[in-house]
């Protein structure tokens, strides 16, 4: 099979497109024949060798749409010739994957394959972070930082799907403001233009600031995030796209019930894959009433991963960037 295989660390050019054996699945696990993979921010960061301890060479990717080619002896819930979601341990950036059967999942029928290969990681994370993490009431304001790429633009739609009354979206060019408005932001914070976070989110909430920030950035966002936070509210730290993780001043929790969360959905896909079946199902259902669309910003053929990468880290994409097979 053809696959994308990372052989140095560091530059997108150390990729290469190239022939491999056909992954051998185990009792549990499924064989899946691609459609569609995307390209997430961790995808990059392990390329780097800075997310994970893969050994080189390595097939990077974490999420894949495709066909259930072959089952495992043991597998029950799923049959050849299934449409499925699944977030394969080897990588997923090559045209057949081997899946464990726990963390793989039924594509409805009204959701195309395309779709379900681009919103794995966005929205099983979006849903996560709000529902679970977060535990989001009606009614409750929230902020997104990076609201106009693929994690932001899905949790603004998954904030209005689980009843927030305001979502506030953090953008760092002009150029995105667009994208955020369209996932359905009420307000969005350009940081070119200048002005302080906390004043904004201030002003916007009437003076109560935000239930629930959503930090994936880091750096100096996550005091800002704290800042900004109401009485009671939660910040929930789930990653570090600026390069390093924020440092926050805990003097005032206690008497404003701010809580500090954080939340890792790799961690949760290896310690408890379980706890995703409900996530799925909720994720789906939202697809299947219309009331998440997944944005899909660029489109590449598999064999032009390098680029996609660049695209990426260009930081001028907005939605998800795929592959498709």
């Amino acid at each position: 099979m053809k696959a994308i295989v990372v052989e140095e660390l560091g530059s997108a050019q150390n990729m290469k497109y190239k022939e491999m054996d056909k992954p051998v699945i185990s009792p549990k696990q499924v064989m899946i024949r691609v459609h569609t993979t995307s390209v997430n921010y961790a995808d990059i960061k392990s390329r780097y060798g800075k997310k994970g301890a893969r050994k080189l060479p390595f097939v990077p990717g974490l999420e894949a749409s495709g066909i259930v080619e072959e089952i495992g002896d043991e597998v029950t819930a799923f049959r050849r010739g299934d449409r499925v979601l699944a977030f394969p341990p080897q990588g997923s950036y090559a045209e057949y994957v081997a899946a464990d059967e726990n963390l793989t999942f039924a594509v409805p029928d009204q959701v195309d394959l395309e779709t379900a290969g681009a919103c794995g990681i966005v929205s099983f994370l979006s849903c996560e972070l709000l529902g679970e993490v977060a535990r989001i009431q009606p009614g409750e304001s929230v902020l997104v930082h990076a609201a106009a790429g693929g994690v932001g633009s899905t949790a603004i739609q998954v904030a209005k799907a689980l009843g927030a009354g305001l979502v506030i979206g953090t953008v760092g060019s002009e150029s995105k403001v667009k994208a955020a408005l369209e996932a359905g932001a009420d307000h969005v914070l350009c940081f070119e233009r200048g002005k302080p976070l906390a004043e904004q989110v201030q002003q916007w909430t009437k003076g109560r600031g935000a239930d629930i920030v959503l930090d994936s950035v880091g750096g100096e966002l996550t005091q800002a995030g704290m800042d900004a936070l109401a009485q009671y509210g939660r910040l929930v730290v789930f990653g570090n796209s600026s390069g390093e993780y924020g440092r926050i001043d805990t003097g005032n929790l206690h008497t404003s019930c701010r809580s500090v969360l954080g939340y890792s959905l790799g961690t949760t896909r290896k310690e408890r894959p379980d706890s995703l079946r409900n996530t799925a199902a909720l994720v789906f259902r939202l697809m299947e009433t219309g009331k998440l669309q997944v944005h899909i910003g660029k489109r590449f053929p598999l064999n032009e991963a390098p680029l996609a990468h660049e695209w990426v880290e260009s930081r001028k994409s907005t939605g998800k960037v795929i592959l498709s097979l």
